[in-house]
C-alpha cells in the first residue's frame, strides 16, 4: 500500500503563484511515476503533469505548458507541483497520483481556487 498526502492548496488572485506538494509513504521503492490531476466543479478528472521517478523526465498537459513546473525529491518521497500565472479556470480539487507495481493510488486531493 501507498498513502499520499497532498499539501499546499489555497486561494490565490489570477496572475498569482501556489506550490504544491505531495509526500508518499509505504511502499514506495518500486515508485514508477507520481503527478498530479485536477477535477473541476462539474467536470471529469483530467491529467495535469506527471514525472518519471527514475529519470525525472516531466510530462504536461497542454493547458498548463510554460506556467506549471513539475520536480520530485527522490529521498522524501515527495513530487511538487510548482504554478505560476494561474488563471480562474485552474480553480479546481487537485489530486496526487502514483504509479507503484503498476498500481495507482491517489490522494484525497487538495483545493486551488483562483479569483479573477
Amino acid at each position: 500500500q501507498v498513502q499520499l498526502v497532498e499539501s499546499g492548496g489555497g486561494l490565490v488572485q489570477a496572475g498569482g503563484s501556489l506550490r504544491l506538494s505531495c509526500a508518499a509513504s509505504g511502499r514506495t521503492y518500486s515508485m514508477y511515476r507520481m503527478g498530479w490531476f485536477r477535477q473541476a466543479p462539474g467536470k471529469e478528472r483530467e491529467f495535469v503533469a506527471h514525472i518519471r521517478w527514475s529519470s525525472g523526465s516531466p510530462s504536461y498537459a497542454d493547458s498548463v505548458k510554460g506556467r506549471f513546473t513539475i520536480s520530485r525529491d527522490n529521498a522524501k518521497n515527495t513530487v511538487f507541483l510548482q504554478m505560476n500565472s494561474l488563471k480562474p479556470e485552474d480553480t479546481a480539487v487537485y489530486y496526487c497520483n502514483a504509479i507503484v507495481d503498476g498500481i495507482s493510488y491517489w490522494g484525497k486531493g487538495t483545493l486551488v481556487t483562483v479569483s479573477s
